[in-house]
């Protein structure tokens, strides 16, 4: 599988540590020596072989020689998967008769249908190497213009704001809460008031902290003193921590560190300072990727389509319109499915070659890109 961690800019090493790699930090406050790496149980590693790129260039460790190669978009970003899997297979062929999977999270709804496409593509024109595509899957996936107006209906259904305020937003603003017109004054006055309830909400993950964006200077990387309210026992799979930022630092010294560079093969004097999310010169040129996964089922490629259920980013209630949206057929209704015999979501096939899963908290979430 390739996977694409969220982005643009977020360096697959986020994805490697945080999301679904085999090895992760120790989730401890940082103590001034190289954090300590523990082995991920729920690795996906566990039943698949993963190669996690730094993508768009200027991502992670991936550098540019002139200023003019720094510029990307999601089209040139999606070429440069497909030429990097091409160069890949060439040189491990052993790897060419397996059956391959592109996933992402995030942003990466735009371009992993976008690279999958591309791939199908090649593989018709006869192009070598073949690669084995069998299809794509995704988390909480950007997909479509418009999404966010599901953010107010996902925001009612999980009781973050009154029946009053969902009726009036409703009556007010007709389902357009972002294109607001100027002149209606009351959808605006209820949309105000919806953003001023919710502005102690953290979007990525509903039922953890709010805590500042952390920003890699060295005033904020050392010497920091917390009080003892910034410590819990054991929040939301991060024992000893009250916010993932900080959980999130551990990964700056990291990868800061001259003997990890080393051990990586990192050019010296390309890259400064590693940030795990990074501000690009990247150009979104796609604002719908539903055609992609159209084309693709089309053509018999299979998707995955997971949300957490907690994740306020991109709701599981705009994943579930687009899917909607291509009106298929319901091949098998939805159901709940186990882990540890505890329920942990429920799936429904909505086509032959599109699932969707909605997992819930109980379980593993890993929708951090």
């Amino acid at each position: 599988m390739l996977w694409i961690t969220g982005g643009p800019g977020c360096s697959a090493l986020s994805g490697l540590i945080y999301e679904i790699g085999p090895i992760t930090f120790e989730a401890v406050e940082y103590n001034g020596s190289l954090p300590t790496m523990l082995l991920n149980p729920y690795s996906w590693t566990k039943v698949a072989s993963i190669i996690f790129i730094d993508l768009p260039v200027g991502t992670g460790f991936s550098y540019a020689k002139t200023p003019a190669a720094l510029q990307s978009s999601d089209l040139q970003a999606s070429d440069h998967a497909y030429q990097f899997l091409r160069k890949w297979f060439v040189d491990h062929p052993a790897f060419l008769k397996n059956p391959l999977y592109i996933g992402g999270d995030s942003y990466s709804g735009m371009v992993v249908p976008i690279i999958s496409q591309i791939i199908a593509s090649k593989n018709e024109m006869e192009i070598k190497p073949f690669i084995n595509l069998k299809g794509y899957l995704l988390g909480n996936p950007s997909t479509f213009e418009g999404e966010n107006n599901y953010e107010i209906p996902y925001a009612h259904g999980m009781g973050l704001i009154s029946d009053e305020l969902y009726e009036s937003l409703n009556t007010n603003c007709k389902g357009e809460y972002l294109n607001i017109n100027p002149s209606n004054s009351l959808c605006l006055q209820d949309v105000q008031t919806f953003k001023e309830l919710l502005k102690g909400i953290n979007k990525p993950h509903i039922l953890e902290p709010k805590c500042k964006r952390f920003s890699p200077r060295p005033h904020q990387l050392f010497g920091e003193r917390r009080s003892l309210d910034e410590k819990l026992h054991e929040p939301n799979n991060l024992p000893g921590l009250k916010c993932r930022n900080n959980w999130y630092k551990h990964s700056y010294h990291w990868a800061d560190d001259d003997q990890v560079r080393d051990a990586l093969n990192i050019r010296k004097g390309t890259i400064g300072k590693w940030e795990r999310c990074a501000t690009l010169q990247f150009q979104k040129m796609v604002t719908n990727s539903i055609p992609y996964h159209e084309n693709l089922s089309s053509k018999g490629y299979r998707s995955l389509i997971y949300s957490g259920d907690h994740d306020k980013v991109v709701t599981f209630r705009s994943t579930q319109a687009w899917i909607k949206s291509l009106n298929y057929s319901i091949v098998d209704d939805w159901r709940a499915w186990t882990v540890d015999n505890q329920v942990a979501g429920e799936q429904g096939i909505l086509h032959q070659n599109i699932s969707l899963v909605n997992v819930w908290p109980c379980s593993q979430d890993t929708m951090f890109g």
